[in-house]
C-alpha cells in the first residue's frame, strides 16, 4: 500500500471538530476522542491500532499497543496522547527519531491525515467519531493528596484501583508532585496497612550501600560491616517497600531487583542461600523509563515487572484549579487560626498562585506558603524568589537528594527562561549561544513546560 492508497476511513470523521470533549476548565478530559493509527508504508503496511483510552504507544517491543517489526524502530518509540487541548505524538528519545509531516519532533500536535515516519514505516493518523471515557474518581482525596480537578481525579481512580490489589506499581511524575504521598496512601489503604512501609531513595546513596540497604548485610560481609543488617525487603515483612526514584537504580542491582520481583526472594550480602520475602513493592520516578530502556540505562524485563500498574501523576500547572483546594489542605496542616489564614485565602492572592509556573509543583507551593506564614504576609512568587542571596529557598527538612534536585530543577527553569529571553524566544540561536544541542534544549523547554 502507498501513501495515497485508499483505506477503510468509514468511521472517522471531520478533523475541524473539536479533539476533546472536557469536563473541567484545565488538565486532564473526562473523555478524549477516539483515534486510529493505520501503517501506509514499508513494514507497518496493513497493520493499525485503535485507541482504547488516552494514550496508544508504538515500537517493536511486544507490549506496544502498535507493534513493528522494523528493525529500525526502538522498542518504545513513540506515543500518540490525547489531552484537553488535542492529540498529540511524542518521540521516547528513539535510537533514529520521529518524523511528523516530514518534519523530525519531539512533541507535536496530530491533525487529521497526519503522516508518522518511524525507521522504515509510515503511519496515517485518523480521528474518529467516537470517544473513549476515561476512569474518574467521585472523590476529592486520597490519604495525604488532595485534588478536586479531573486530572487528579483520574488519578485518584488509579490509586484506589491499586490499593485493591498486590500489584507491583509505578507511579510516574515530576518533582514535587506528591509520588511518596501516593505511594503510602496506597500502602495505608490496603489489605497491607497495619505492616511497615518502608522507603529507600535509589538516587542517595552508592551502589554499594544501596546493596546493603535493600537486602541487608551479614557481619564481616564488607569492610566496616561489624554486625549483621536486616535490609528493606526483609524489614518490611509483610508491608510495602517504596523505591523511590528507582530511574537512579545502578545496572549492577538491576537484576538483583529483579529476583525480587519474579521470585519474592532476597539473598544478604556475605551470605550464599536465599529467604523468601512477603512484601508489595511501590516505585517511583520523574525519569521516563522507556527512554532509558531504548537507551540501553534500564533493563526492559525489570521495567515491564515494576509497570504491572502505571500511575501517571499530573503536575500543579495541569491542574491550576486546584490551588484554592490546596491552599485550604496547607493551611489546615499548618493549623493557622483564621486571623492568620485570612490573607492566604484572598481571592487575588488564590488568583495570583494560579498564575505561577509552579516547576516545583505542590512540593514548591506548599514552601511557599509556609514562608508566607514566616514573613507574616502573602509574598508574590517573584517576591518569594528574592528571600535568600541565591534566589532559592533551602529547607533542611527535605532529605539531602529532595532539597538537591528541586535546587537543580529551579536553576534549570531560571536559566531557561533568561536564555530564551535574552535571545527573544529564538530556540536555535539560544542552544547556539549556549555551547548546547538544539535538540536537547528543546527537551528542557519541555520538560519545564517553556514550549509545548
Amino acid at each position: 500500500m502507498g501513501l495515497d492508497d485508499e483505506i477503510d476511513v468509514s468511521e472517522l470523521v471531520d478533523s475541524r471538530r473539536p479533539a476533546t470533549e472536557l469536563i473541567g476548565v484545565r488538565g486532564k478530559p473526562s473523555a478524549v476522542r477516539r483515534f486510529r493509527v493505520v501503517g501506509v508504508a514499508g513494514p507497518a503496511t496493513g497493520k493499525s491500532v485503535a485507541s482504547s483510552a488516552d494514550r496508544c504507544s508504538i515500537g517493536s517491543h511486544a507490549s506496544n499497543d502498535l507493534v513493528l517489526e522494523d528493525a529500525a524502530v526502538s522498542r518504545f518509540h513513540c506515543e500518540v496522547r490525547a489531552d484537553a487541548r488535542g492529540h498529540w505524538l511524542v518521540d521516547q528519545d528513539s535510537s533514529n527519531g520521529t518524523e511528523l509531516d516530514g518534519v523530525p519532533v519531539i512533541k507535536a500536535g496530530l491533525r487529521e491525515g497526519s503522516l508518522i515516519k518511524i525507521g522504515h514505516s509510515t503511519l496515517r493518523f485518523h480521528l474518529a467519531a467516537e470517544q473513549n471515557v476515561l476512569p474518574i474518581s467521585s472523590r476529592t482525596q486520597f490519604g495525604t493528596l488532595v485534588g478536586a480537578s479531573v486530572a487528579m481525579r483520574a488519578a485518584f481512580a488509579l490509586l484506589e484501583r491499586a490499593a485493591e490489589s498486590d500489584a507491583t506499581v509505578l507511579i510516574e511524575g515530576e518533582t514535587g508532585t506528591g509520588k511518596e504521598g501516593a505511594a503510602e496512601s496506597i500502602h495505608r489503604s490496603s489489605p497491607r496497612a497495619e505492616a511497615p512501609f518502608i522507603v529507600v531513595d535509589c538516587s542517595a546513596m552508592p551502589a554499594a550501600l544501596l546493596e546493603s540497604e535493600l537486602f541487608g548485610h551479614e557481619r564481616g560481609a564488607f569492610t566496616g560491616a561489624s554486625a549483621r543488617r536486616i535490609g528493606a525487603f526483609e524489614e518490611a515483612d509483610r508491608g510495602t517497600v517504596f523505591l523511590d526514584e528507582i530511574g537512579e537504580l545502578p545496572p549492577d542491582l538491576q537484576p538483583k531487583l529483579l529476583r525480587v520481583l519474579e521470585r519474592r526472594e532476597i539473598r544478604r550480602l556475605g551470605q550464599n542461600q536465599y529467604r523468601p520475602v512477603n512484601v508489595r513493592v511501590v516505585a517511583a520516578t520523574n525519569r521516563d523509563l522507556r527512554a532509558q530502556v531504548n537507551s540501553g540505562a534500564f533493563r526492559s524485563d525489570l521495567y515491564f515487572r515494576l509497570a504491572v500498574v502505571q500511575i501517571p501523576l499530573p503536575s500543579l500547572r495541569e491542574r491550576l484549579d486546584d490551588v484554592p483546594v490546596l491552599v485550604e489542605h496547607f493551611i489546615g496542616a499548618m493549623g493557622l487560626d483564621p486571623v492568620a489564614a485570612a490573607p492566604l485565602r484572598a481571592p487575588d492572592f488564590l488568583a495570583q498562585l494560579a498564575r505561577a509556573a509552579w516547576p516545583g509543583n505542590v512540593r514548591e507551593l506548599r514552601n511557599h506558603l509556609e514562608r508566607c506564614v514566616v514573613l507574616q504576609q502573602p509574598l508574590s512568587v517573584s517576591e518569594a524568589d528574592e528571600t535568600g542571596p541565591s534566589g532559592f529557598a533551602i529547607d533542611p527538612r527535605r532529605s539531602y537528594s529532595e532539597a538537591k534536585r528541586l535546587l537543580l530543577d529551579e536553576f534549570e527553569r531560571r536559566y531557561l527562561e533568561g536564555l530564551l529571553a535574552l535571545h527573544g524566544g529564538n530556540v536555535s540561536k539560544a542552544a547556539r549561544e549556549a555551547g548546547m544541542d538544539r535538540v536537547y534544549l528543546y527537551k528542557l523547554l519541555h520538560r519545564h513546560g517553556l514550549r509545548s
